[in-house]
């Protein structure tokens, strides 16, 4: 859910244009590996639907032929769930959202003209050189402003 503009907006972390740029070269690194995870959990879910609509309620019977399978399976939708859900969590414990993996589009919480934005990243792109509000999207972005502001508004710092 987006906050209203209305909504005030606690980040964790204001990042600057520059400190956004530094970590570039990490996301770029770090974006097909969890892309990567996202396709195996696609793959071990269409696995774990077809033996289901095989074997039906048989599948889960302890002496079935398919049940070690099934084990493997399960155990690593749990690993890969987990491992993708830390590495965005910690992400977003510092300020940073990733808002779609496939496009490699990250958003790092800012400021512009005194005002809390998402400084945007799009994989592809060189540097963080667009903003947009909080509550929009990708649609809105603009380029950031020379003067962009290098601190928090009073109200997002207390």
């Amino acid at each position: 859910m987006k906050p209203k503009s209305s909504e005030r907006v606690d980040p964790p972390r204001i990042w600057t244009a520059r400190e956004a740029n530094a970590r570039l070269a990490e996301l770029s690194e770090l974006l097909p590996r969890l892309q990567g995870w996202v396709s195996r959990l696609g793959e071990v879910h269409d696995e774990q639907e077809r033996l289901k609509a095989f074997w039906g309620r048989d599948l889960n019977a302890l002496d079935h032929p398919d049940q070690e399978h099934k084990a493997r399976l399960d155990a690593e939708w749990q690993n890969l769930t987990q491992r993708l859900e830390e590495a965005l969590g910690s992400l977003r414990r510092e300020g940073i959202e990733v808002k779609n993996l496939d496009e490699g589009l990250v958003d790092f919480y800012g400021v512009v003209n005194n005002e809390v934005v998402f400084l945007c990243w799009q994989r592809g792109e060189t540097d963080v050189a667009f903003f947009h509000p909080v509550a929009g999207g990708y649609r809105d972005r603009r380029p950031i402003p020379d003067s962009a502001s290098p601190a928090p508004p009073a109200s997002a710092r207390d």
